[in-house]
């Protein structure tokens, strides 16, 4: 009760001082406008900077006076884009090899179910396919799944949307290596792909990252197998496979074709809106400011890549891409390729085009 009355008794004092008029006293209100222009000027920070294509232009010098000449000029690009996902992830790689289980065969292919350590704890997991017609070695063929989908919703029971994007390179003779990326998970949350990503940043990598790793540090244990042909790989996906079947060959020089189907400028195009509807895992440092879709082709130049996008598909998975595709092209046309680029726009929705995707790897792979 002391301490009680002591306080009570020194109120008066306090609200007294604070009405004092000789001391310099103004409205908390005054400086609204000031916290409202600080948010005006913030916002239109970001935009300038958003739309200053300076550092682009600093970083990606492009040389086209040759082939090898150009892919020595972007490869300070190229750091640039693995430093902003935090490519390589960190973590010492397990000496564990692959380990194959067989789960299947039918009159084109024995399937296996394939793992492979990549780091701590950490497997790429997926379908491994030998076609039955292999003899010698033969093409490896990277297939992505998409979001929420899984390497057995490409390739069982019709393969939905995918169509022949797994199948279809084994029945060409190519071996497959469907790999499996995380987007939901029994047992754990819904957003369980954003957590995941989130904690990673934490670590210096991403999900992006990561992910790539699971595909890069396959290869590097398929290219030993007797059956493929480590010279001739290409890499076909679909939406978010799509966004892998792009970024992959991006870090990859190993990856000679590519078809990124359902994905191309579709981010652009989310940002141009609303720049927060972008999905977390495509918010990595700098990625409206160097890391542009049609940029980012750059980093396949000169291999060959194919864009797809489907007339019946939603406008944000077309638009954009058809618009920002001829800035694309233009590294293949400066180095006098330009038949390794295609953009096609086909008759069909969300989906993968089999007919012209597997005519561009037959022709290029």
């Amino acid at each position: 009760m002391k301490h009680a009355i002591s306080i009570l008794l020194l109120l008066p004092l306090t609200l007294a001082a604070q009405d004092n008029p000789e001391l310099f006293n103004r409205p908390v209100a005054e400086s609204n406008p000031l916290r409202t222009e600080q948010a005006r000027e913030l916002d239109e920070y970001i935009k300038t900077i958003a739309s200053d294509k300076s550092l682009l232009k600093a970083i990606l010098k492009p040389d086209y006076s040759s082939q090898a000449a150009f892919e020595q000029s972007v490869k300070p690009y190229r750091k640039a884009f693995c430093d902003s996902i935090g490519y390589p992830p960190p973590g010492k790689r397990p000496e564990q090899g692959l380990s194959l289980e067989q789960i299947g065969e039918d009159s084109i292919a024995v399937y296996y179910r394939a793992m492979i350590p990549i780091l701590p704890g950490v497997h790429s997991e997926g379908i491994y396919i030998i076609p039955k017609s292999v003899q010698g070695k033969a093409p490896l063929v990277i297939s992505m799944h998409g979001g929420g989908g899984s390497p057995e919703v490409a390739l069982f029971n019709g393969g939905s949307n995918y169509n022949d994007m797994v199948r279809g390179a084994a029945k060409r003779g190519y071996i497959v290596y469907a790999p499996q990326h995380l987007f939901r998970a029994e047992g754990y949350p819904g957003d369980i792909r954003r957590r995941i990503d989130d904690r990673m940043r934490l670590i210096g990598t991403s999900i992006t990252a990561v992910e790539i790793a699971k595909i890069t540090y396959a290869i590097d244990v398929l290219v030993t197998r007797p059956e493929v042909n480590a010279e001739r790989i290409a890499m076909v996906g679909l939406s978010y496979g799509g966004f892998y079947a792009q970024v992959t060959p991006a870090i990859d020089a190993r990856i000679k074709v590519s078809v990124s189907s359902c994905y191309f400028g579709v981010q652009e195009y989310r940002y141009e809106r609303d720049e927060l509807s972008v999905p977390t895992d495509f918010r990595f440092p700098d990625r409206f400011t160097l890391f542009d879709d049609a940029d980012k082709v750059a980093l396949i130049a000169p291999r060959a890549h194919q864009i797809q996008a489907g007339a019946k598909d939603n406008d944000s998975h077309r638009a954009k891409g058809a618009e920002i595709a001829p800035r694309a092209a233009l590294f293949y046309e400066k180095l006098k390729v330009r038949e390794r680029f295609e953009h096609i726009i086909f008759d069909g929705g969300h989906e993968f085009d089999d007919a012209s995707a597997w005519k561009f790897v037959e022709k290029h792979l």
